[in-house]
């Protein structure tokens, strides 16, 4: 089988690092590739040519935005659909993994959401997300499917250490939701197996927290004064991932604790 990873960072490095003593392994992204996964391609996705490559037998779609503006989400996320869906259409394509995000899921209290939720995006990056999701359902019906990973972790704890340093108070209670980064390229290989598939997944540890929770934690650990809760207001959303229990995909990665403290560990 050869698979093509478009867009090619660390979660798309794990995958193929799964996946390659078994199939064939190409890549494109925009800057050049040394690790020995997968053959590597340095193309703008934009103007994406695949004529020169084997058939392709499935993609996995990881792009990622320079700009977390409106236009960034717009240019990386749904201008890039229909080059690709065109670079694609010769090759006999069994399957297409497109990786979104939880954004899509406007909510913004605290509620519940799982993966029944009404998709309500409340904002203009999430409305780009859900636009882009619904070119490649309508590109690929059957062999599509998107994966809404929440807040992806595992590579460092630095921003989370700074966080602790600067944080002396927290507005209210907001809620947070994690995926770690081994446990999402594990799912995500894992799709390629999957014989009933489901239209969309969220990857979550479905543990949802206090972001101010987590803070504090950081705080307790590097030893500094802890914040004050300034109001019991909720903000956020609880994320359960539910299809992923009812297909029964265990994850390695549930106490987002103890992983971060190995990574404090390794970043001492």
């Amino acid at each position: 089988m050869h698979i093509l990873f478009i867009g090619y960072g660390k979660t798309s490095e794990r995958v193929a690092q799964q996946l390659f003593t078994q199939h064939q392994i190409s890549s494109v992204s925009l800057s050049p590739k040394q690790d020995a996964f997968a053959t590597h391609y340095v193309q703008d996705v934009h103007a994406l040519d695949l004529t020169q490559l084997a058939p392709i037998d499935v993609a996995y779609v990881l792009l990622s935005p320079k700009q977390s503006s409106i236009e960034g989400y717009q240019h990386t996320y749904l201008d890039s659909v229909a080059p690709i869906v065109r670079a694609l259409k010769s090759h006999p394509i069994q399957r297409v993994i497109v990786v979104s995000s939880t954004r899509v899921y406007g909510e913004n209290s605290g509620e519940r959401i799982d993966d029944e939720s009404e998709i309500k995006p409340s904002d203009a990056q999430g409305t780009v997300l859900h636009a882009m999701e619904k070119d490649w359902q309508a590109a690929y019906p059957n062999e599509c499917v998107i994966i809404r990973p929440t807040g992806i972790y595992g590579t460092s704890v630095m921003r989370m250490i700074k966080l602790a340093q600067n944080t002396a108070s927290y507005p209210h209670i907001h809620y947070s939701n994690r995926i770690h980064i081994d446990d999402l390229a594990h799912f995500l290989a894992n799709m390629i197996h999957v014989k009933h598939l489901q239209k969309s997944y969220i990857v979550s540890n479905n543990q949802p927290l206090p972001l101010h929770k987590i803070i504090e934690w950081f705080q307790q650990q590097l030893g500094l004064p802890e914040l004050v809760l300034e109001s019991d207001h909720l903000s956020g959303k609880r994320i359960y991932a539910t299809y992923l229990q009812q297909m029964g995909f265990e994850l390695e990665h549930e106490d987002c604790f103890r992983d971060y403290q190995l990574l404090m560990q390794k970043e001492e």
